[in-house]
């Protein structure tokens, strides 16, 4: 089931945004707001700035903005009944179940509840086994030659899955699981050829707890441990409701908050180099866990950081054969490094065998780019075979094209350049020809040509539609945001509110920006249902799109000190100080922006008319158009006080 509005509302009422984002950032009060580095992206000055009165956040840099729940989501990367969950623990709030819900929804609902628990119940059931005498004298014994201690074991929820058929299901069926759950579980397994008959997946393994995001187990990966070759080494949970692997890294529960301070994510492949790095003391890793990269991992990896450092076992013929990965990563926007590890050593063969303080080094010692690192790869073929050399270039050429920053492109090309010995204009040729090459390449996979076959020039706006759609958005903005900001409050000691006056005379208009014309129904919406439209009711929008656009629309970019100006006796007069005014000068100017786009369209209708030599009486009809909404202008800029010679 879901999380009950009663407990919704109760989040909503005592969270306080200062207070959840200073749990992850340390926050400076600069004016009315609070500043920090945000925690999205890399920054060394502050442009995160979180609103006490508002009780919102935005960061000028990278975009990101919300309320307090928002930021949980955007942070933990988790839904929205996972943060409202998140909230109400920290803040010591019961959380009731949503019995308004359907069949439908409680049955889904209750079906991933029902799987959480099952897992959760599997790794208690595996983590319990170590201390069984078969689970000592093996798993534990394994965990023991790993180096794995007691604490590292805790941490990573590390297990035994007993040698037997049965052990885990007979456990759970006594503990009142049913056998449907455990199958959509990946726990058990059906015989094949005999469906009733079930039987445990994993067995006589060693276990490594996945969790999600936010820390449920969603799977198991479990290594055998004797020398069977008819056996896989591992064996994985399957895709299930809540485990999809393409989204998943393991050990990212346990790294995002290194990740994040560390600003950099160390990716190996599989689960036991992320446990034996964290024994080394380096907690920013993930695995793919023996898989491809997808974009799902690659964008969960971002909303961290944006430095990746793959780490390499050493054995090239392995490496050249995963460099796919690179272009992934890339491609996706991640800064990436490489470290490759002596012959025959993995990252955890290779932290055992050099202890925490030198494997650290050797990590700082040896992490090259990505250029360095692949051109490296190749330097012993084409030293002396010019063919391998120019297949080399190409090679790295297609790797830099991958990269959606052009000036990032650009400072790779140069220092490709360099390490090949070849001159700079020649990659970048070369790059150029890649570029278009992928650009034609996504052009003819569209269903509909995006570029006129007369050229470019017919797909770019002209000057004239380009300046007065640019100006007529600035003012729809404009008005949008006084309502906004303002639009409840009363003007000068009338009875009348700011939103009546402007809603008014903004009423045989709509608005050409789509968002603008959203927020303005949304306004009115609310107004009809006879609610106050808070900025708060706002914020809490659905729709992504609008909701940014508020939170913008009421985050000032920079604010001037009330001290500063007291001190200096400079007093400035603020657009709230005269609402009447501001909101009659934002209609004027509103409105002088649509009459000189219609006076703009009817000279294109003239001019159109001009070639048709029956159209006198419609040029003139458009004349008559044309010079009556140029009074009207006149009669705006007298009242606005504009002088036009």
């Amino acid at each position: 089931m879901g999380i009950s509005k009663l407990t919704t509302e109760k989040v909503k009422e005592r969270v306080d945004i200062v207070e959840v984002v200073g749990d992850y950032v340390p926050l400076k009060k600069k004016g009315q707001n609070m500043w920090a580095c945000c925690p999205f992206h890399n920054e060394k000055s502050p442009s995160f700035s979180i609103s006490p009165a508002k009780q919102i956040y935005k960061c000028f840099g990278c975009g990101k903005a919300g309320d307090p729940i928002q930021f949980v989501m955007d942070i933990e990367g988790v839904g929205f009944t996972e943060a409202i969950r998140h909230l109400a623990g920290k803040y010591g709030i019961e959380v009731e179940e949503d019995k308004e819900r359907t069949p439908e929804q409680d049955q889904a609902q209750s079906e991933r509840e029902s799987l959480y628990i099952a897992l959760g119940f599997a790794r208690d059931f595996f983590v319990k086994n170590l201390q069984t005498p078969e689970g000592k004298s093996i798993g534990l014994s394994y965990f023991k030659e790993r180096g794995f201690s007691p604490v590292i074991i805790e941490k990573f929820d590390l297990g035994y899955a007993l040698d037997g058929w049965d052990h885990l299901l007979k456990a759970a069926k006594s503990a009142g699981f049913q056998e449907e759950i455990l199958l959509k579980a990946g726990l058990i397994l059906q015989k094949e050829g005999d469906a009733s008959r079930v039987y445990d997946r994993f067995r006589g393994r060693v276990t490594f707890t996945i969790h999600n995001i936010g820390g449920k187990p969603i799977g198991f990966g479990a290594r055998i441990l004797t020398k069977d070759k008819s056996q896989p080494k591992y064996i994985n949970s399957p895709e299930t409701a809540v485990y999809h692997k393409s989204d998943v890294l393991y050990g990212m529960f346990q790294a995002k908050k290194a990740i994040r301070e560390k600003d950099n994510c160390y990716l190996v492949e599989g689960y036991t180099d992320v446990v034996s790095l964290h024994l080394s003391g380096i907690e920013n890793v993930v695995a793919s866990s023996g898989t491809s990269l997808t974009e799902g991992q690659i964008k969960l990896i971002k909303r961290f950081t944006d430095q990746v450092t793959v780490l390499y076992d050493g054995d090239s013929a392995g490496i050249k054969a995963s460099l796919r990965g690179i272009d992934l990563l890339l491609e996706g926007g991640l800064n990436v490094k490489a470290v490759v590890f002596p012959d025959g050593e993995d990252p955890d063969s290779y932290s055992r065998k050099v202890g925490s303080q030198a494997f650290q080094d050797y990590l700082e010692q040896n992490s090259r780019d990505f250029i360095g690192f692949k051109i490296g790869l190749y330097k012993d073929e084409f030293v002396k075979n010019p063919i391998r050399k120019a297949e080399v270039i190409r090679e790295v050429i297609q790797s830099i094209g991958k990269i959606p920053d052009p000036i990032i492109r650009s400072v790779y090309a140069k220092e490709a350049a360099t390490l090949l010995e070849v001159e700079e204009d020649v990659i970048h040729t070369e790059l150029n020809k890649s570029l278009l090459k992928t650009q034609k390449d996504h052009y003819n996979q569209q269903q509909e040509p995006q570029v006129p076959e007369t050229g470019f020039e017919e797909f770019l706006p002209t000057e004239e539609k380009t300046q007065f759609s640019d100006i007529l958005k600035v003012q729809e903005r404009e008005m949008v945001r006084l309502l906004i900001n303002y639009g409840w409050e009363t003007l000068d000691q009338e009875e009348l509110h700011l939103c009546d006056y402007l809603l008014a005379e903004t009423q045989d208009l709509e608005f050409e920006t789509p968002v603008y014309e959203k927020i303005l129904l949304t306004y009115r919406q609310i107004l009809r249902r006879g609610e106050v439209p808070s900025v708060d009711l706002f914020i809490r929008q659905k729709d992504e799109e609008m909701r940014q656009e508020i939170i913008d629309l009421i985050t000032p970019r920079h604010e001037i000190s009330n001290h500063w100006h007291e001190r200096h006796q400079i007093f400035i007069n603020t657009e709230s100080d005269n609402l009447s005014l501001t909101g009659f000068k934002s209609i004027l100017r509103l409105k002088r922006r649509v009459v000189q786009k219609m006076m703009e369209e009817a000279k294109q209708k003239i001019k159109s008319a001009e070639s048709d030599q029956e159209a006198d009486v419609k040029i003139d009809e458009l004349q008559k158009i044309y010079f009556e909404l140029k009074k009207v202008q006149l009669e705006i800029d007298k009242e606005l006080g504009i002088v036009i010679g």
